[in-house]
């Protein structure tokens, strides 16, 4: 099975979004099932046009879009006929996932559906097996077994009315195995790919916020790694704490630089907007993630040793050309490598397109210690460091 990395937007929506605290503040918070569960009357997003989160996205250089259509409360956000629990019996009353797929395929956006194992209003959601079962229903003893039927009948709706989907983003593995779940899907849509946190294995990996790899390891599997814009929730959250800019930016470029796919997340208010302090920063991190010019998407590994001196990188090759990704950044103004394998035909800085000098000369700080005498070494010099402080440095090398 192939894939080529993509860069995406995950969006967490739902009744949490009344309170702009977090996502699983029913649970965080403690609250009485009446009282959240009584937010179905208040969820309005009157204002809501996903229209315009399509296009955020796809002018970010985002490929798709991975909505939560079920989060660990149980609330459905699409007209589903298994639970009254879903967004038809809020004062909206429409069907938002088919307002969303509408505005995928118009603008051509991929599309990929997540969905909570953990359901807090399921009456036989409860699962003593795995986690996040703070405020799971327990109604006797456990009976998976019922959850489960539920949950089919669940994703051949979702897998059956929305269009083509590209990924299914199963959450909260469930220490259960019942490879029937992973089977239907691939039934119901052949060419989609499915995480591993479901009910059997899957086709991708789903690290999750301040993941770390081992510097420059290749990927072995298919990964999709994810962050979300603020640190303190996935849904909206009135006084967010945002990462920086370049917290965000170095995290995907180390991963996609590695091979995998990327999903930053935002969370819509209650109103179906997203916050102006939200969509500011998805368009700052596609200004720069557009200058790399697709650059992070469906490159191979370059395995040449290159000698770079003093800076950590990753680096790919596409098109015939190098890439070099200083994910952190770069101690100086200048690159040094010890082993390059010519002379550079062209040299360019993608972060503002600047064709950089490149010449192979004696560098007298990098030398020999029993001779005294000064290594030869490529010299790519006059990068503007300072001005790229926020960003992670990618040079295009074409030999």
């Amino acid at each position: 099975m192939t894939h080529e990395n993509k860069f995406g937007m995950f969006v967490h929506w739902g009744l949490y979004a009344v309170s702009g605290v977090q996502d699983q503040v029913y649970a965080r918070f403690d609250l009485p099932r009446e009282e959240y569960e009584a937010t179905i009357h208040r969820f309005n997003p009157v204002d809501y046009d996903p229209e315009a989160w399509v296009l955020l996205a796809k002018n970010a250089g985002m490929k798709y879009i991975c909505f939560t259509t079920k989060h660990h409360d149980g609330f459905c956000m699409w007209d589903t006929k298994y639970t009254d629990y879903n967004i038809m019996n809020t004062p909206y009353g429409k069907d938002v996932l088919k307002m969303l797929a509408d505005a995928c395929k118009k603008h051509g956006m991929l599309l990929s559906l997540y969905y909570s194992n953990p359901d807090w209003h399921h009456p036989k959601g409860y699962n003593p097996h795995t986690s996040h079962q703070w405020k799971a229903v327990i109604d006797g003893e456990p009976d998976t077994a019922v959850y489960r039927e539920f949950v089919k009948n669940q994703i051949t709706e979702l897998l059956t009315n929305y269009g083509k989907i590209y990924t299914f983003f199963w959450d909260i593995p469930p220490r259960i195995e019942d490879p029937s779940l992973n089977e239907l899907i691939r039934r119901l849509q052949p060419d989609i790919y499915i995480n591993d946190r479901g009910w059997s294995g899957g086709d991708f990996s789903t690290p999750e916020r301040e993941y770390a790899p081992q510097q420059g390891a290749r990927f072995a599997r298919m990964t999709e790694a994810c962050n979300s814009v603020g640190e303190q929730s996935w849904g909206y959250r009135t006084n967010e704490d945002f990462y920086s800019l370049r917290h965000l930016i170095t995290s995907i470029d180390r991963i996609m630089a590695m091979g995998g796919s990327y999903l930053l997340n935002v969370g819509p208010t209650s109103q179906g907007t997203i916050a102006p302090e939200y969509a500011e920063r998805i368009r700052a991190v596609g200004d720069w993630y557009n200058r790399m010019g697709g650059t992070l998407e469906g490159h191979e590994e370059d395995t040449y040793d290159y000698g770079v001196k003093n800076n950590a990188c990753i680096v790919t090759k596409k098109n015939g050309k190098s890439y070099f990704h200083f994910c952190n950044g770069l101690i100086s103004s200048a690159v040094a490598m010890k082993n390059p394998p010519s002379e550079p035909k062209s040299v360019r800085l993608l972060n503002n397109d600047a064709r950089l000098p490149a010449n192979i000369e004696l560098l007298p700080e990098f030398f020999d210690g029993k001779t005294g005498k000064a290594y030869s070494y490529l010299h790519i010099s006059e990068i503007p460091v300072d001005e790229l402080v926020n960003e992670a440095i990618v040079i295009e090398i074409e030999w």
